[in-house]
């Protein structure tokens, strides 16, 4: 009997083995990886720019109103109902938006389509700004609150009170929470310890940080900051984005700086490139509109989020007189995320490129490590410093949208042990191998893009009677005598239940 016990254990580890090593886990990543490049290819670029361009159209360019936007973004909306303010809710979601897409994703667009592909990035941003516009509208117009005062939206409610749609609210809900373990967890963290578990990143006598030590330590201050809810990540993000940010805009104009020289050829490159199949200066060649153009439009896409749905559950928190004002606000996220910290990236790469002729700039990390590595002695450290920050800002950020999610799904009694879960996935992620990971991610993200849109399009009618209302018949300052409905019911007693944690 105790033979037959250890045959069956043993026949156990050998099959487990080779279905985790073997070729099924080979195949069922091919098949993923195929599928996520044929969505993030040209269905989702033309639902999404097709959208971007809808919505700019309709609602008379509100790209013209982003210094105005920006300005607001600044200021405290007084006696207004929410649980943050507008630049804490704007931070929280530029946390979750900024991250290593900005850097690493611009980059493999470059190495994938050319110069050309930073133009085509730059246009999805400024498009995106009425989308994410739109977004942020329909978040403050559809929002709930519980008992306790506590704001609760995003597509959700938009697909539940504005589409009626209970369906497609449950699987925006549903892809939002499955999504946010691989893009917002288990791949930022594995990208963190893999970038300080670099041999000589800060000297060559640093041998590099281990990874589950990192693991750890970000679980850790992850913890810190999540069990504080909304508020405790929205201060985190209130200091950190503009750190951040700065930090990583210093170094790239340092960069540009450097390569002062050749900045008029890679301007003209870009834009030529980007209409016409033209090889130039530095090696670079073999590259054609139609590349330039996919790539350029989808790794736009993928870094601001403009459609995706994510941005608007922190926007639903923000403290502000009317949902045009907050509208406004969410709409110079995409402003700095894409016009401004992608056109940076896709410059510096470009320019290095001329400013080195010769070195490999098919291979977008390389290219990435190249061009920072022109500054002496603390380029790497600022490349490194920033992918970091990037990547942690990007777990907190999502762990607000997916908690949000699951809240919608479950109520917030299971918050807790979700919380748990995310932690320990930081570990996990840290130490793993995440190919499938962010495949699978990819897939998820677009498709929790898709009941989003709907509800954009479905709605697009009241974001512009709110708009009129609002902006164009110059009443921005007035504050909305809408009533914020309550949770009622089985739903009002599972969001209170733990709504302190």
């Amino acid at each position: 009997m105790r033979q037959k016990y250890r045959f069956f254990v043993k026949f156990v580890d050998v099959f487990i083995i080779t279905i985790m090593e073997g070729s099924f886990i080979s195949i069922l990543g091919s098949y993923i990886k195929s599928f996520s490049d044929f969505l993030w290819g040209w269905p989702l670029i033309i639902l999404l720019v097709g959208t971007h361009l809808f919505l700019t159209i309709r609602l008379r360019f509100p790209q013209r109103y982003i210094f105005k936007a920006i300005g607001i973004s600044f200021r405290k909306d007084k006696n207004a109902e929410g649980d943050v303010s507008q630049f804490g809710a704007l931070t929280t979601s530029l946390a979750a938006t900024i991250g290593t897409g900005n850097i690493i994703g611009v980059a493999t667009a470059v190495s994938l389509g050319g110069p050309g592909a930073v133009l085509w990035c730059w246009l999805t941003g400024l498009l995106g700004i009425a989308t994410k516009y739109s977004e942020g509208l329909l978040a403050i117009k559809y929002r709930v609150k519980t008992a306790k005062g506590t704001m609760i939206g995003g597509p959700m409610y938009a697909l539940e009170r504005g589409v009626k749609s209970k369906f497609l609210a449950v699987a925006f809900c549903v892809l939002a929470a499955l999504a946010a373990f691989g893009i917002g967890d288990l791949v930022q963290s594995n990208a963190i310890s893999t970038l300080l578990d670099n041999e000589g990143l800060f000297g060559p006598n640093f041998a590099g940080i281990p990874k589950h030590w990192t693991g750890l330590t970000v679980a850790f201050l992850v913890m810190l900051v999540t069990f504080f809810g909304i508020k405790g990540i929205a201060r985190v993000c209130g200091f950190l984005v503009p750190f951040m940010a700065i930090f990583y805009v210093v170094g790239c104009l340092v960069i540009l700086g450097m390569n002062w020289s050749v900045l008029d050829e890679t301007i003209t490159m870009i834009f030529s490139s980007a209409f016409t199949a033209k090889a130039g200066a530095g090696g670079i060649a073999g590259f054609t509109v139609m590349m330039a153009c996919r790539y350029g439009i989808a790794r736009g896409l993928f870094s601001n989020e403009s459609g995706m749905g994510s941005a608007p559950i922190a926007a639903a928190a923000a403290q502000t007189k009317n949902p045009v004002r907050q509208a406004l606000v969410s709409s110079t996220g995409t402003f700095w995320d894409t016009v401004i910290v992608c056109a940076l990236t896709g410059l510096v790469l470009v320019s290095s490129i001329y400013a080195n002729p010769g070195i490999d700039y098919k291979d977008g990390a390389r290219l990435t490590q190249m061009a920072f590595g022109q500054i002496p002695y603390v380029g790497s450290i600022i490349l490194t410093v920033s992918l970091a920050t990037f990547a942690f800002s990007t777990i907190l950020g999502w762990s607000y949208y997916a908690e949000r999610s699951v809240e919608y799904l479950a109520g917030r009694r299971v918050i807790f042990i979700y919380r748990i879960i995310w932690i320990v996935l930081i570990y996990v992620g840290a130490v793993m191998n995440l190919e499938i990971v962010w495949n699978s991610a990819d897939i998820l993200n677009g498709l929790m893009a898709i009941p989003n849109i709907i509800s954009l399009l479905l709605l697009s009618g009241v974001i512009v009677r709110e708009t009129r209302k609002y902006l164009w018949n110059k009443q921005l300052d007035k504050q909305s005598d809408e009533e914020i409905p309550l949770i009622t019911g089985r739903r009002a007693a599972r969001a209170d239940l733990t709504d302190d944690i």
